[in-house]
């Protein structure tokens, strides 16, 4: 097995910031070209074609969300084989994994072309935007065998240990994405559909340099062609710390779709404000983000070479790294929100709506840094159902009745309504911290059981 991507030797802190940082790097190449095609679509068409990228991408983020979740469980268990120094059970994980997901990709494509227009109709799409919204999800929706596609590889990369490779994947679907913007929306004049397809050539682009370079890269196991079999052992290994973490991710998309509908309902400035803030956010998320996938990885490898103790040490760095990133968000949100609120808006009532719920939410920041470092190393560990199960808790007891009932007891101001997330968050935290601090009295007990009977 090879020594290049071992994160089990050398610096703890080294280790993870050097393999978070092509995360964090993709992430925000993501987010960019997500938000190119709408200031393409901006430059050319009018809100009719604005509002179907904008609820398509709502759709397609929540989709590629829940896919990340299920690939999850593929880098995890080749992060553990690599550890166990287990070249054979990899290589088996990998090919197990490109024939499963290649199934459940045509499933799920040809699922969701049949539902196209109930999706279209239960996401409230304004009717001026109907043809075009379906238009749009038409064409991506065909596009997630390529999705799938891309991130099977990209888990198989990290879960050996390499988080570079996938970054240039991401990259080279940027580049192409917002190249092809232009063309078929500028200058073909193909609105919402143009989008779609430049999207779906940029992920096509990304496979096809992704495929180029698997075969070339030591990945430090080699996949063999008997490989490629679908193994009812690996698949349910793969499900079982994958699904937790799909449902987890899901929920949490279908809590923000609630939230936004929340704030429609309260009028325009409102629904404008909560927009701007959700995108600022997401922003301020990316290096949270960027831990969470990262100590996974990390600590599945040093869990399967049996260093418990390098694993956790990696959730402390984790946790001081991105508590101390949120502290400064949320400082600096307190301070100064119009300087980033209006980035998006010049309008005073919308300014001043998005300053308030900006100052609340912001603390989410922090609370959710907590959470999200141990979800990371809780998925490491294969214990991938606490994160559901904070998730869901959280959910369900704060953020969704929290905003409803602050959107009804306050309705003049969004700065009540914009606590919801971090009370959510600071649920999280604690029940992860519960959780943490349980297992380490199991395993200090188990330790001392087996010291007297030797």
């Amino acid at each position: 097995m090879s020594g290049k991507n071992d994160l089990t030797q050398g610096s703890v802190g080294k280790n993870l910031v050097l393999f978070a940082l092509p995360y964090l790097l993709s992430s925000f190449m993501q987010t960019f070209y997500g938000m190119a095609d709408l200031f393409v679509v901006g430059l050319y068409n009018g809100s009719e074609t604005t509002t179907a990228v904008s609820v398509g991408s709502q759709v397609m983020h929540m989709l590629t969300v829940i896919i990340i979740g299920f690939v999850m469980g593929t880098t995890v268990w080749i992060g553990q084989c690599v550890g166990a120094k287990d070249e054979k059970t990899a290589a088996k994980t990998a090919g197990t994994s490109a024939l499963f997901f290649s199934v459940f990709a045509v499933a799920v494509t040809a699922l969701l072309l049949l539902c196209t227009a109930p999706i279209v109709k239960v996401m409230l799409t304004p009717q001026e935007a109907v043809e075009e919204t379906r238009l749009y999800l038409l064409i991506c929706f065909a596009g997630i065998p390529l999705i799938t596609a891309y991130n099977v590889i990209s888990g198989i990369f990290r879960g050996a240990g390499d988080s570079r490779r996938p970054m240039y994947f991401v990259a080279a679907a940027c580049v192409t994405n917002i190249a092809l913007d232009f063309v078929f929306i500028g200058a073909c004049g193909m609105g919402a559909a143009g989008a779609a397809l430049g999207t779906v050539c940029g992920q096509a682009v990304s496979v096809a340099v992704s495929l180029v370079v698997i075969r070339r890269q030591n990945l430090g196991f080699v996949v063999r062609r008997e490989d490629f079999r679908l193994d009812r052992e690996v698949t349910g290994r793969i499900l079982k710390a994958g699904t937790p973490i799909a449902m987890q991710d899901g929920l949490i998309q279908i809590a923000f779709i609630v939230i936004t509908v929340i704030a429609n309902s309260r009028g325009l400035i409102m629904a404008a404000a909560v927009g701007i803030v959700e995108k600022l956010i997401g922003f301020m998320f990316l290096v949270p983000s960027a831990f969470l996938s990262a100590i996974s990885t990390v600590t599945a490898q040093n869990m399967g070479a049996g260093k418990a103790d390098r694993a956790r040490r990696s959730l402390y760095y984790s946790l001081a790294v991105t508590v101390g990133w949120g502290l400064c968000c949320a400082l600096y949100s307190q301070f100064l929100p119009h300087t980033l609120v209006g980035i998006f808006t010049r309008d005073g009532e919308v300014l001043a709506a998005g300053c308030d719920y900006l100052r609340a939410y912001a603390y989410d920041c922090v609370f959710a840094a907590v959470h999200f470092c141990f979800s990371g190393y809780f998925c490491g560990d294969q214990k991938s159902m606490v994160s559901f199960v904070h998730n869901i808790t959280a959910i369900l007891l704060i953020r969704i009745p929290g905003a409803w009932l602050a959107s009804r007891l306050f309705p003049e101001s969004l700065y009540p309504m914009g606590w919801a997330a971090p009370l959510g968050s600071l649920l999280s935290a604690v029940i992860c911290i519960g959780f943490y601090l349980y297992y380490i009295k199991i395993s200090k007990f188990r330790q001392s059981q087996a010291g007297r009977r030797k």
